[in-house]
């Protein structure tokens, strides 16, 4: 049930069995993937409550308003613009590289899921990027002439959609993992075009002592700011997430529509 603070006593998190098969997990046609889920019932924490950190748990919530239409593709060079500023204000970094156009994803009830490219809510436990991929990708987008001392990855989530959210997203609090739960699995992206193009990530197995924080009743000016990748080792290397179905979300609710964009931020040396 619902408290006064939102947390819910059990919610269904579809974490991922460690398997014989190297996992894989495909962008559009979820037939091929190779992931065995297993779903957990889990406490789902109201981070709303709870002081949260991007070098701490992970993950935090922050207002932030956008001058962008994000259902028009158009929009993504001035989204890019301000999740640039957002992060270095954050974090402090010395400069910070949006990577990729924003991600609209809908919910199942929508009948939009997979309409476009990427646009499944993602129903397993994962974590984007391993870390010889954050790595990799850190070196490729870094500007030239600079010598990075750090270089960290993050993800902005926010909804399009009103309030309630039937498919909020779940993220685990960093301090709760141990690291074996990471399972390396190959994320590809198949195309249209038949260019498909892979990547190394995590997937995540089911560990009791995982801490799951949700945001209720997300609004359009807050975001979820979350950690994927970081190479400085005395801090949140990484979150686990995903999108699971509210229990107590009323049936009328609209469908959940949301926009994500990812960035990295580099301090210099």
């Amino acid at each position: 049930m619902m408290s006064r603070s939102g947390e819910r006593d059990a919610v269904t998190i579809n974490y991922v069995a460690d398997t014989p098969e190297r996992p894989r997990y495909y962008a559009n046609d979820h037939s091929k993937d190779t992931v065995v889920i297993e779903p957990h019932p889990m406490p789902a924490i109201d981070g709303r409550a709870e002081n949260l950190e991007l070098d701490g748990a992970g993950f935090m919530l922050v207002r932030h308003e956008t001058a962008q239409d994000l259902t028009d593709k158009a929009s993504a060079p001035g989204y890019a613009a301000e999740i640039e500023a957002l992060i270095q204000k954050l974090t402090g970094a010395d400069a910070v590289v949006v990577t990729g156009a924003p991600i609209l994803r809908f919910s199942e009830k929508s009948g939009k899921a997979g309409s476009s490219d990427n646009s499944h809510p993602a129903r397993f436990a994962h974590v984007d990027l391993s870390n010889a991929t954050g790595h990799a990708f850190s070196k490729r987008s870094q500007p030239e002439g600079k010598t990075v001392a750090r270089a960290a990855h993050y993800n902005v989530w926010r909804v399009l959609s009103s309030s309630p959210q039937d498919v909020p997203l779940a993220i685990c609090d960093a301090r709760s993992l141990r690291g074996e739960e990471l399972i390396l699995a190959d994320a590809i992206f198949d195309r249209p075009d038949g260019n498909d193009w892979s990547f190394e990530g995590y997937v995540v197995a089911h560990d009791p002592a995982h801490r799951w924080h949700w945001f209720p009743d997300m609004a359009a000016d807050e975001a979820i700011v979350f950690k994927t990748h970081d190479s400085r080792p005395d801090v949140a290397q990484c979150v686990p997430h995903v999108a699971f179905d509210d229990p107590e979300c009323p049936e009328d609710a609209q469908p959940r529509v949301s926009v994500e964009i990812r960035a990295i931020a580099y301090w210099w040396q």
